[in-house]
């Protein structure tokens, strides 16, 4: 499958002024037309999700899965050779082989990495020599080598399974106003339901063979549709009129009529996606037969490199991006501005506010980089910004988000506690009750529903362990959920508090080894299988210094394979890319697994000691208290006391 390149990449203010000059934002004229949404509702329950999202461990761009260490000193002059195995993966079909030592297999855009393979090589970082035709005659499983020219680590490219939503997880609280952010959550899970200058009219195409719509049956592969959501409820947030036509299958000539049939009925039209098989993008194919047609295919930004900016007559037609968080960035940025316009709004005014990095960020040079963060108050005064870090792929880092920092195109690194400027996605910065920063648990999410019904908002930003323990130490969060044995005194969490800290006794939980359930050997047995492939943890978590110790020396296949949640090693054994994992019987129980039990730990919550007494820490530690109706439900979840 060969990959069509962005026609030209230019920077993003000629971008728009490009595109600006061929189309029409003048205000339209006066109408007044009905429409019943959930938009601006209230919840009555907690939304958990019943799916894992994504749900299968996805490419991020078009290139060649391989095994990371296989990659390890290439170079331009050097490149490393491997056998090209004979499938192609496009999106929404599941791999046939399995990626072994010298081999790579080629990948889409969004499709389902295959067994063996741990990063992605992007396309334009390799090379092809064609096999030839005695040689395809022998090896029906090779169609020649691969020469790859750039090293690659363990999970680049790569959204993992279960990493961004994982399934029993609660993703939205009793009490919560819901906005675009929240119905493009909501259709990411799959839940179905829940006189002025007339508004202009904004047609909404999703594409792809991989969309289903939710409420629709589910698959390894596919994703359900949460573009079309998040964008027509964006639309209706700026006072215009979305009219989603529904998800089109990639065929040149559906597209073309459902684009013409798009044009007649609105002043705007947007489609979302790209296509799963054949050469190139059909949707920049159906567009660009269109007058003028493409004006701008391809912008140095990230996310949202892939958008396409055009015209029918004055009409302005776009192609946003298929992964959520590109195509709602995009949104903002060129598609926004032009809809207000056209409704007869000034432009918005968007709010800045300073603060200072708390991790070190890594961005690529050549492309103006908005990265999602979330904020927190200093107790000297001031912000601090957590990087949300999940990828373009992701649904929750737009929703949780409180901002946007821009990383010029000429800046790799933001060190940690630089000063940068924040543009808030909202209109005003929320204060939360309780700032919780540290290790994600399922546990977690009742205690954060409980407080919701008591009236505390709550912010929660995984970071992991020893992420949270240094936001706590800096004063950053009222509570630091953690797990960290010393392996010194076999004892959990105590060790790591520094002065001015106390330690609030959370729970118990088991960690485990877990298999499919057809795999009946005991742990010890599994681990003397070299044939058997593990999925790891991310280095600074908890469960990683567990998987560590049980370890020792060995080195099984898989152990470079390092997702950052339990939920993300439970589907990364239930679909089979692994044979065991460790993560908690809690998760291993949702996820249908035989889980062996290796050692029960301590999930408490390191608190300052000047936080010790705020309204929202006491309520947490009263409903933590023997006896309380919180304590029995996290009991019936094997979350014990201790």
């Amino acid at each position: 499958m060969r990959q069509t390149q962005f026609l030209e990449v230019v920077d993003r203010d000629e971008a728009d002024a490009r595109w600006r000059r061929a189309i029409d934002v003048s205000a339209r004229e006066a109408e007044e037309l009905p429409i019943e949404r959930v938009l601006g509702r209230v919840l009555a329950e907690d939304v958990r999700s019943e799916v894992d999202v994504p749900g299968f461990d996805r490419s991020n761009m078009d290139g060649f899965a391989v095994r990371a260490a296989d990659t390890f000193g290439a170079s331009e002059e050097e490149p490393q050779r491997f056998a090209l195995n004979s499938e192609t993966i496009p999106t929404g079909v599941m791999p046939r082989l399995e990626v072994t030592q010298g081999t790579a297999t080629q990948i889409a855009t969004g499709g389902v990495l295959p067994r063996g393979a741990d990063a992605v090589v992007p396309v334009e970082h390799t090379d092809i020599e064609e096999a030839s035709e005695e040689a395809s005659e022998e090896s029906a499983e090779e169609k020649g080598t691969l020469l790859v020219r750039h090293s690659r680590v363990p999970g680049a490219a790569i959204s993992f399974a279960g990493t961004d939503i994982g399934c029993g997880e609660t993703v939205l609280f009793a009490g919560t106003r819901l906005s675009s952010r929240e119905t493009g959550l909501l259709a990411a899970i799959g839940r179905s339901r829940v006189r002025v200058v007339r508004r202009p009219r904004v047609a909404i195409l999703s594409t792809g063979d991989e969309i289903v719509q939710p409420g629709e049956a589910m698959r390894p592969g596919l994703v359900y549709d949460s573009n079309g959501r998040i964008l027509a409820d964006a639309v209706e947030e700026l006072g215009a009129e979305a009219r989603f036509m529904g998800a089109w299958r990639d065929d040149v000539d559906d597209l073309r009529e459902a684009l013409q049939s798009a044009l007649r009925e609105s002043d705007v039209v947007l489609l979302s996606g790209g296509t799963s098989k054949g050469e190139g993008d059909l949707n920049a194919v159906v567009v660009a037969e269109l007058d003028p047609g493409v004006l701008v295919h391809g912008v140095a930004l990230k996310p949202g490199k892939p958008i396409c900016l055009a015209a029918e007559g004055s009409k302005p037609v776009v192609i946003l991006p298929g992964f959520p968080t590109s195509a709602i960035f995009t949104f903002h940025e060129f598609v926004a501005p032009v809809i207000r316009a056209m409704g007869g709004l000034a432009p918005a005014a968007r709010e800045q506010v300073e603060a200072r990095m708390a991790l070190k960020c890594v961005s690529e040079r050549g492309r103006l980089e908005y990265l999602l963060v979330g904020l927190v108050r200093k107790p000297e005064g001031g912000l601090a910004a957590y990087p949300m870090g999940k990828g373009s792929g992701s649904v929750t880092a737009f929703s949780r988000a409180d901002g946007f920092v821009r990383i010029g195109r000429n800046r790799e690194i933001v060190e940690e506690n630089t000063q940068v400027e924040v543009t808030l996605v909202g209109h005003e910065l929320p204060i939360a009750d309780l700032v919780v920063i540290g290790s994600h648990c399922a546990g977690l999410d009742l205690i954060a529903s409980a407080l919701a019904r008591e009236g505390f908002t709550v912010k929660l930003l995984a970071v992991g362990s020893q992420g949270g323990l240094a936001a706590a130490r800096r004063g950053e969060c009222d509570v630091a959920p953690i797990h960290l044995l010393d392996t010194e005194s076999g004892s959990y969490n105590e060790p790591f508090l520094s002065a001015g800290m106390r330690l609030l006794p959370g729970y118990t939980r088991m960690q485990g080894v877990v298999t499919r359930p057809e795999e009946e050997r005991d742990t010890d047995a599994l681990l003397a299988d070299e044939g058997l492939r593990m999925v790891n943890r991310n280095r600074g978590a908890g469960t990683r210094v567990l998987i560590d110790e049980l370890l020792g020396e060995r080195r099984p296949p898989g152990f470079a394979y390092e997702p950052r949640s339990h939920y993300a090693v439970a589907a990364a054994v239930a679909q089979g890319r692994a044979d065991w994992g460790v993560t908690i019987e809690t998760v291993a129980r949702q996820s249908q697994l035989r889980f062996r039990a290796l050692q029960s730990e301590h999930y408490d919550f390191a608190v300052p000691e000047a936080r010790w007494e705020r309204p929202a820490v006491a309520a947490l530690r009263r409903l933590l208290a023997s006896g309380s109706e919180l304590r029995r439900r996290l009991e019936e979840l094997g979350f014990q006391s201790h």
